[in-house]
């Protein structure tokens, strides 16, 4: 089946400077975010949670600062960051305001995404957004970032950021309308196409070599994209960004190309997790608890007994019934020690006793698998 926005429940948007910067007036493009947010408030009036991935920092900042060569420094590039973030953020919050929506800043490096405690600080930060109401708009924190931390493009970021929140579908709008057999600007024999049901070593020859220049863009890293947002799950769809309503465009059935998520996407994760980690302690449930694993829910404090071993937030812990025998691993939302005081209790007691508010959960439903 082709996906449909229609059909997700939470969507990521991935945006280039092209479609946020007026290149002439090293300016946003104001009556084009505001036809970008229009389509987020109607998404999120039907109910679905939208995360934005927005490039344009640099860009609007090249200008004022003076960076005028297509290669820049990474320190220029920082700098340029530095500087473009406030402005591109601004430009944001005023398109989003103006529909009802509170837009929210979140800068991440490709370290945000690979070291585990970091990923799961920035995954709950994401979900407690949504949960309020907010749109969260991302970007990679090129100001702090050297050459080995860096994503160099948001594509592969915003594929990153739809995995961490196991987004149902990640929209790239772009300058093309989708995947074509060859280049279509060079040869008039490109066939595009409007489904890619697998990533093959075809399909990823067709990418071609990335533009000259600064940019690490174009697209080869959006079918790396698709590899990571399909191998998590999550359906991808590149898109012509330059319409006025292009979410809009896409929901009427605009042409585009639809990577389809792989049919074990989901459950990749959760097999890493129960083949790759050894465990570092055990969580000992009660029976009320360990029904309600085997029926998919979470673990939450008051079903667990004891603690056994020393393990950080994040590390990865067995989950035992009554009788001891092991019933599921997963990763812990709270250190040992931390999780030594709230077990037995409520989640609403949590702030209380800890001082601070962490996960309701003591182990998420996303982050277990049942043995």
């Amino acid at each position: 089946m082709i996906p449909s926005v229609a059909q997700a429940h939470r969507l990521v948007v991935k945006i280039g400077s092209a479609q946020v910067v007026d290149a002439e007036a090293a300016a946003p493009r104001t009556a084009w975010l505001d036809g970008v947010a229009a389509d987020l408030a109607a998404l999120r009036a039907r109910g679905k949670e939208v995360l934005v991935v927005s490039s344009g920092a640099i860009a609007l900042a090249r200008r004022a600062l003076g960076l005028t060569s297509p290669r820049l420094r990474l320190e220029e590039k920082q700098a340029a960051a530095s500087v473009g973030q406030i402005r591109l953020a601004q430009a944001w919050s005023e398109a989003l305001s103006a529909h009802g929506l509170t837009a929210a800043q979140l800068l991440l490096t490709l370290d945000d995404t690979e070291d585990r405690r970091r990923y799961l600080n920035a995954r709950a930060t994401l979900s407690t957004l949504l949960a309020l109401g907010c749109v969260p708009v991302i970007n990679e924190n090129d100001s702090v970032a050297t050459t080995e931390i860096r994503f160099g493009d948001n594509d592969r970021l915003a594929a990153r950021v739809a995995e961490m929140v196991q987004a149902d579908q990640l929209i790239l709008l772009s300058d093309i309308d989708g995947l074509y057999t060859a280049d279509p600007r060079r040869d008039p024999e490109a066939r595009h196409l409007p489904v890619v049901p697998a990533i093959t070593a075809d399909i990823e020859a067709m990418g071609g070599e990335p533009p000259p220049g600064y940019s690490s863009g174009g697209m080869r890293t959006k079918l790396a994209a698709a590899r990571i947002a399909t191998q998590a799950g999550c359906a991808m769809a590149i898109a012509l960004g330059e319409v006025a309503r292009p979410l809009q465009a896409l929901e009427r059935g605009a042409s585009c190309t639809w990577f389809l998520a792989a049919p074990e996407g989901r459950s990749a994760r959760k097999r890493w997790i129960l083949g790759s980690l050894q465990p570092l302690g055990a969580l000992c449930v009660d029976a009320g608890a360990a029904r309600a694993l085997a029926s998919g829910s979470s673990l939450l404090p008051a079903g667990v007994r004891a603690i056994e071993g020393q393990f950080g937030r994040g590390d990865p812990v067995v989950v035992r019934g009554p009788d001891g025998g092991a019933l599921a691993r997963g990763l812990c939302a709270y250190g040992s020690e931390d999780a030594a005081r709230i077990i037995g209790h409520r989640s609403e007691e949590i702030e209380a006793i800890l001082g601070w508010r962490g996960r309701d959960e003591i182990v998420h439903r996303d982050d277990l698998v049942l043995l």
